[in-house]
């Protein structure tokens, strides 16, 4: 819920599969039950929200992929190029299980499960 519905037409646009939380769940809905409707779809949750990758390393959960965007520019004009390199070319990493934290210089690819 705290990215733009823009981004479904962007992803969808480029190949992938998206859809937005909004269409899908309750607003309010906790975010375990989002991270539980992306598991059991085998979807990558894609958020600006740092509770996923809290959840991620406190469950020691196995996924679903979750992609942190970590900028202050969350428009898909702005910072989409790189989701798109990142959904590419870290595709195999994405489907057994990771979490990437994304920013405008890098980005950092942790392998699920997040072990301490």
């Amino acid at each position: 819920m705290n990215l733009s519905p823009r981004w479904v037409e962007f992803l969808n646009a480029a190949g992938h599969e998206a859809e937005h939380w909004s269409n899908v769940g309750a607003a309010n809905a906790a975010d375990s039950v989002v991270m539980r409707h992306a598991r059991e779809r085998g979807s990558v949750v894609l958020t600006h929200d740092l509770d996923f990758s809290t959840i991620l390393a406190a469950t020691g959960g196995a996924g679903p992929s979750v992609i942190q965007i970590r900028a202050d520019a969350l428009s898909p004009e702005r910072i989409g190029a790189a989701v798109l390199t990142a959904l590419t070319g870290l595709e195999a990493e994405l489907k057994s299980g990771a979490l990437l934290t994304l920013d405008p210089a890098r980005t950092r690819v942790r392998v699920l499960p997040l072990i301490r």
